[in-house]
């Protein structure tokens, strides 16, 4: 499998952690200032800012992506492990996205739209020019399949 991006991880960071610490400093003043209980929720916003700090690394290291001659294959997660089989064919369109964040550390996200909206799928965090290069590989390939259908 083709890994994505290690940037991905910094992008997550950036994208999730400040509302987190936000929260942390939304529960500790009035704790200090008011009432000792609001350090309960100054302590959930700490446990899940230090779960997140630790989640995300594990989710970017387990995702993955390959093309087979037939399919583009997906992968995510350890607990609850996803692989996804994209056959060409079914491809109807590529769409390339990007961010602010995304942008600024040179990285995209691929999605594929098929012919089952339950069956799209999408690659976070390929480099810019690599997911530029999948775009239009993926494309001429399912007008390929698609041709023969």
């Amino acid at each position: 499998m083709n890994p994505v991006s290690p940037n991905l991880t910094k992008a997550r960071y950036l994208g999730r952690l400040p509302w987190l610490v936000l929260g942390v400093i939304g529960f500790a003043v009035p704790g200090v200032m008011f009432s000792p209980w609001f350090h309960i929720g100054t302590a959930i916003m700490v446990m899940l800012l230090i779960w997140q700090a630790w989640l995300i690394p594990q989710q970017v290291k387990r995702l993955g992506w390959l093309e087979t001659g037939d399919e583009l294959l997906i992968t995510k997660g350890r607990l609850w492990h996803t692989y996804t089989v994209v056959p060409y064919g079914r491809i109807q369109y590529v769409d390339v996205t990007a961010g602010p964040i995304e942008r600024a550390l040179g990285m995209k996200t691929v999605n594929l739209n098929t012919a089952s909206a339950s069956s799209d799928s999408s690659v976070q965090g390929i480099p810019a020019e690599v997911a530029d290069a999948l775009r239009d590989r993926l494309a001429i390939k399912a007008r390929e399949r698609m041709s023969g259908l």
